[in-house]
C-alpha cells in the first residue's frame, strides 16, 4: 500500500485540503464579499484598463508580442500558485489529498490520489492544472505514463466548467440541453479519453515486456 494512505493525516492536513479545494473549484467565484476571497481567480486578481475597454494586452495584438504579453498575465497566476502549493504541502495536504481521492482516480484514470487538487484545479485553470502537473512529476509523485493519461484527460474540453460558462456563453440560450448536462456529458468524453490512452499505454507496456523477454 502507498506509504502516503498509510501516514496518519492531521486535522491541519485536512482543513488545508478542504481550503484549497475550494479555492481551486470556482464555487465562490462570483461571489461578493468575504466569500470572493475563497476563489483563486478572485485573489489572482486582474489588470487594470489602460484605456477605455482596453487591458494590459492592448487591442488587436498579433505575432510574439501578443503572445509575450500574454505570457506575463501567467506569471502572478502561477507565483501565486506555486506559494499556495508549497505552504499546503507543508500542512501535509498532499498526503490527505492522497487518501481522499486515490479510492476515485485510481479506478477512474489509473492516477495516484495525490494528483486531486490538481484534478480539482483542472475544472477552472488549463494553466495551473499543467503546472501542478509538472510539479507532481518532478517530485516523483507520478510517473511519466500516468502524466501522459492525465494531460489526455486535462487537454481534452480543458478547464471544462470555466470554458463551458464563460467562452461558449453566447451558445448556451440556443443548446438543447442545460449547462449541467453539458458539463457532465464533457466530463464523460474526458474521462473516456484518457481512459483510451490508458488501454494504448498498457498495451504498449505490455509488448514491451513480451519483446524483452524474447530477446
Amino acid at each position: 500500500m502507498d506509504k502516503n494512505l498509510q501516514e496518519k493525516i492531521s486535522w491541519q492536513a485536512w482543513i488545508s485540503l478542504i481550503i484549497l479545494v475550494v479555492l481551486f473549484s470556482g464555487i465562490f467565484q462570483n461571489s461578493e464579499g468575504v466569500l470572493s476571497a475563497f476563489d483563486f481567480a478572485n485573489l489572482t486578481g486582474k489588470f487594470g484598463n489602460i484605456y477605455e475597454n482596453i487591458d494590459f494586452q492592448g487591442k488587436g495584438g498579433t505575432g510574439a508580442r501578443e503572445g509575450f504579453l500574454f505570457t506575463l498575465t501567467l506569471i502572478p497566476t502561477v507565483c501565486l500558485a506555486v506559494g499556495l502549493i508549497d505552504v499546503v504541502e507543508h500542512m501535509g495536504a498532499l498526503k490527505a489529498a492522497a487518501k481522499l481521492f486515490n479510492p476515485l482516480l485510481r479506478p477512474m484514470l489509473g492516477i495516484p490520489g495525490i494528483a486531486g487538487i490538481t484534478f480539482v484545479a483542472s475544472f477552472t485553470s488549463s494553466d495551473i492544472g499543467s503546472f501542478m502537473t509538472k510539479e507532481l512529476v518532478e517530485s516523483g509523485y507520478m510517473t511519466d505514463d500516468e502524466r501522459t493519461i492525465f494531460v489526455a484527460y486535462q487537454y481534452a474540453g480543458s478547464a471544462v466548467i470555466l470554458n463551458t460558462i464563460n467562452t461558449q456563453a453566447p451558445l448556451l440560450p440556443i443548446s438543447l440541453l442545460a449547462v449541467g448536462p453539458i458539463i457532465l456529458i464533457e466530463m464523460f468524453c474526458k474521462i473516456l479519453g484518457a481512459n483510451l490512452v490508458r488501454i494504448i499505454i498498457k498495451v504498449r507496456n505490455k509488448k514491451e515486456k513480451v519483446g524483452v523477454k524474447n530477446e
